[in-house]
């Protein structure tokens, strides 16, 4: 049904100088699934996720978020959209600490002007303490409430990303836009980020996840577009994908013809 879907992006281009970068790609993301987006190194994955999330322009395209029209602008504007992302290389502010970090999501929300804020009128010593609040609750979802006064730089990497993740769901963000969450992390920190994302998308937010690790997409995604060179080559369920012979070419260049649990390594 229509207001199933939370994002409709159909018909996006995008070139660089002489580099087409994405042709007549689009996804239909429907509410509170996990949907992956993968493909090969180069296959146009990021710059996709910047098209929607306002950091490049897309040269041709429509968008619809949540049954209206929407058109990626700022990212300041993108987040009140609803939408909030993270990046492939971690953006902490890293002088501050967790909870100051998840706080500055949280100010996307707010109504204090800054005449309030210059007189600390009550209104906006109460809008701050409930931002504190949130805040505090958020490291505590994420597994990292013991860190909150710790400055970001001395968290661990995949605390980091916890971290991240934590700033963007201090947006209240309909879509959450993950852009390789498990980059550098070991097993462990895997499995638990896996446990993350389940938690979050059955407390109703629907997520959008750029991955390498394909074994990571197949066994935690409801559904999946392959992009190559640019171009969807494929799009369903994980076990759709990893029968389909244009991404086993893809990724294997044609000399294989694994099983899916093959594929999925």
């Amino acid at each position: 049904m229509a207001d199933d879907v939370i994002l409709r992006v159909r018909g996006v281009y995008k070139r660089f100088g002489g580099l087409q970068a994405l042709e007549d790609v689009g996804v239909t993301i429907r509410r509170g699934e996990i949907y992956g987006l993968i493909g090969p190194n180069g296959a146009g994955k990021t710059t996709f996720f910047n098209v929607i999330t306002g950091l490049y322009t897309a040269d041709a395209g429509s968008f619809e978020l949540d049954g209206k029209p929407y058109a990626p602008s700022e990212p300041h504007k993108v987040a009140a959209a609803g939408i909030a992302r993270t990046f492939q290389n971690i953006r902490l502010f890293p002088e501050m600490t967790a909870l100051e970090n998840v706080m500055v999501g949280r100010h996307v929300r707010t109504r204090a002007t800054a005449l309030d804020a210059v007189l600390r009128t009550r209104f906006q010593r109460q809008e701050e303490a409930a931002i504190r609040q949130r805040a505090l609750e958020l490291l505590d979802y994420v597994g990292i409430a013991r860190y909150a006064d710790f400055q970001a730089r001395t968290l661990a990497y995949g605390d980091q990303r916890r971290l991240e993740i934590a700033r963007a769901l201090a947006t209240d963000p309909k879509l959450l836009a993950l852009d390789e969450p498990a980059a550098g992390m070991n097993a462990t920190e895997k499995l638990a980020l896996r446990g993350l994302l389940e938690n979050i998308r059955r407390d109703g937010i629907t997520i959008l996840l750029i991955e390498h690790d394909v074994k990571l997409v197949m066994g935690l995604c409801d559904r999946v577009t392959v992009l190559d060179y640019g171009r969807v080559i494929a799009e369903g369920t994980p076990a759709e994908v990893q029968r389909n012979p244009a991404v086993i070419e893809a990724y294997l260049g044609g000399s294989h013809r694994p099983s899916a649990q093959g594929a999925a390594q």
